[in-house]
C-alpha cells in the first residue's frame, strides 16, 4: 500500500510539471498548484545544421507569475518567429527570467566529438552557468544531457509544447545571430548576414571558390576538400 501510494505521489508531480509547462494551446492552467516548488530551466540549442560557427543553448528559468504573459506575447519556437520578434522577445525573457545563461561547443569540439555530443555540451554548460540550481531540466529533444547531476526530462518538440524551452530556443537563436553577424564582418566571403552559417546555395558556392575558414565545421560533408 505505501509503495503504491509514493508511486502516486511522484506520477502526481510529474503531471504538475507537465502541466506547469505546456501551452494554453493544450487547454491547461499555466498556473502551478500551491504545492508546486519546483524550479523548473527550459533548455534548447540552436545551430546544429549550420556549416560555420558553434552550437550554442540557452538555459532559462522563468517566474511562474509570467509564464502568460509571455505567451501572450508570443513566445513559442523560435523558428515560427521573425528575427525581429525574436529579438524583442530576448530582451523581454531576459528582463523577466529568475536566470537565463548561454553556453556553447566551439567549432573544433564539434568536429571532436560530433554534431550530437557537441549540442549536448553546450546545453550541459548553460545549465551549469546557472546561478540558480533548478530543480529539473526540461531538455528539448529525445537526448539525456550525459553526466548531469540535476533530474532532467526530455521533450520531443518541447519548443513547441514548454514556455521555458520555447524562452531558452529564442534566446540563443538570438545570441547565436548577434555572434555570426560580428563575425560576417570578418568573412563577408560566405554572405554569413544573410544565411547564419547555414548552407544555402550561395554559401556552397562560396566554399567551392574560396575554400574554408577556421569557423567552418571540416567534419560536414559541405567543408570537407575533395
Amino acid at each position: 500500500m505505501e509503495v503504491r501510494g509514493n508511486k502516486k505521489k511522484v506520477r502526481g508531480k510529474k503531471e504538475e510539471v507537465e502541466i506547469f509547462t505546456l501551452f494554453p494551446s493544450f487547454h491547461l492552467p499555466l498556473s502551478p498548484s500551491p504545492s508546486n516548488h519546483l524550479i523548473i530551466a527550459g533548455v534548447d540549442e540552436v545551430g546544429r545544421g549550420a556549416l560555420f560557427g558553434p552550437v550554442v543553448a540557452a538555459a532559462c528559468i522563468l517566474p511562474d507569475e509570467v509564464l502568460e504573459e509571455l505567451v501572450s506575447c508570443g513566445v513559442r519556437d523560435s523558428k515560427q518567429l521573425s528575427a525581429t520578434a525574436r529579438s524583442r522577445l530576448a530582451v523581454q525573457i531576459r528582463a523577466v527570467a529568475v536566470d537565463c545563461q548561454i553556453g556553447a561547443a566551439s567549432v573544433k569540439e564539434i568536429d571532436r566529438l560530433n554534431i550530437l555530443q557537441a549540442s549536448l555540451l553546450a546545453m550541459k554548460r548553460a545549465i551549469l552557468k546557472l546561478n540558480v540550481t533548478p530543480d529539473l531540466c526540461l531538455v528539448d529533444g529525445n537526448q539525456r544531457i550525459p553526466n548531469l547531476a540535476i533530474e532532467q526530462e526530455t521533450m520531443i518538440k518541447g519548443d513547441s509544447r514548454s514556455i521555458q524551452i520555447a524562452a531558452a530556443s529564442i534566446v540563443a537563436k538570438v545570441w547565436r545571430d548577434e555572434l555570426i553577424l560580428r563575425m560576417a564582418l570578418k568573412y563577408p566571403e560566405y554572405d554569413l548576414t544573410n544565411n547564419k552559417g547555414y548552407g544555402t546555395k550561395k554559401h556552397k558556392l562560396a566554399l567551392e571558390r574560396c575554400g574554408i575558414s577556421v569557423f567552418h565545421r571540416t567534419s560536414f560533408s559541405p567543408c570537407q576538400k575533395s
